[in-house]
């Protein structure tokens, strides 16, 4: 079962995540994000500034944006296999 849950609550060490966040147009969006903490974008090369860290997904097949997500996705077992 899934389960929505509060950003803050989200791991933010680079793990990659289901967000849940709505986009310029108001459409609620679920994506894989990752959280991407300004040491690890130093770490990797270019100029990184403190408003490039936060949550970035690929908006396409070659496009990543940072996002502001609202929640994210725990997949949560709650015994209720149909299998079993």
């Amino acid at each position: 079962m899934r389960k929505e849950m509060p950003i803050d609550s989200a791991p933010m060490d680079g793990s990659k995540i289901t967000v849940v966040w709505t986009d310029d147009d108001d459409q609620r969006n679920e994506s894989i994000a990752q959280y991407r903490a300004l040491d690890r974008l130093r770490a990797s090369g270019g100029q990184w500034d403190e408003n490039d860290a936060g949550w970035w997904t690929f908006i396409d097949s070659r496009t990543q944006r940072r996002i502001e997500p609202t929640a994210w996705i725990v997949e949560t077992d709650d015994g209720d296999d149909e299998n079993d």
